[in-house]
């Protein structure tokens, strides 16, 4: 899952903004601040979203230069409700990657993050991680530590289905329909003893039981 800093002072833009990032796929963390935003450079996110201008002493123009002594390559986007030429100019000569004013389009935003993530990371294998273990969906391959565990196909669906949608409760019902698929008519006992196998396998999952109802990982 890719990861997007988002540094904006209107919460209530940011936070929608945010939603539609989620829904998109994406792992969005959010800062208000621009020194809590420098403090996260060394995480080493895969796209930032800088608005030029912050409430505190520190501006997007600043972000940008500190992310890029520490990081040529990582694709930054600029927002800014000042529509002005140089802005632009001055934004993309400081290394951003692109450039939208406000207001503007949360769906928009996210196509230009879409657009910009596929350029940058498109031939990346797309991956999942959870603890030190790494998911590698299309190669259908789960690691430890660079050392491979072997995992049925039920197994590999439950555990990607569970780290795609970390810490949300999921029903047994959910469980079979989503990894056995909705025409299968057994007992849904067969998703404890699913669970039972891939805690087994990979004990560092922590996957609480939900008594009467189903199964969560957080």
């Amino acid at each position: 899952m890719y990861k997007i800093c988002y540094v904006e002072d209107e919460e209530d833009l940011s936070n929608l903004v945010k939603v539609y990032l989620e829904k998109a796929g994406y792992d969005v963390i959010l800062f208000s601040k621009g020194q809590d935003a420098i403090n996260y450079i060394d995480q080493k996110p895969n796209l930032w979203i800088l608005d030029i201008m912050l409430d505190d002493d520190i501006s997007g123009y600043d972000l940008i230069k500190e992310i890029r002594k520490k990081d040529s390559n990582v694709p930054v986007i600029f927002t800014s409700a000042r529509d002005q030429e140089l802005d632009k100019i001055l934004g993309l000569e400081l290394g951003s990657d692109d450039y939208i004013t406000k207001p503007y389009s949360s769906k928009e935003l996210v196509l230009r993050v879409n657009n910009i993530i596929k350029r940058v990371y498109g031939n990346d294998e797309e991956k999942l991680s959870y603890e030190s273990y790494e998911v590698i969906l299309d190669k259908r391959i789960v690691k430890n530590d660079n050392k491979e565990i072997k995992l049925t196909t039920l197994e590999f669906d439950l555990l990607t289905l569970l780290i795609k949608n970390k810490n949300k409760v999921f029903s047994r019902e959910e469980i079979l329909n989503s990894v056995w698929g909705d025409d299968y008519f057994g007992t849904d006992r067969v998703v404890d003893d699913l669970v039972r196998r891939l805690r087994k396998k990979m004990p560092k999952l922590n996957i609480g039981s939900v008594y009467g109802y189903g199964y969560r990982l957080s």
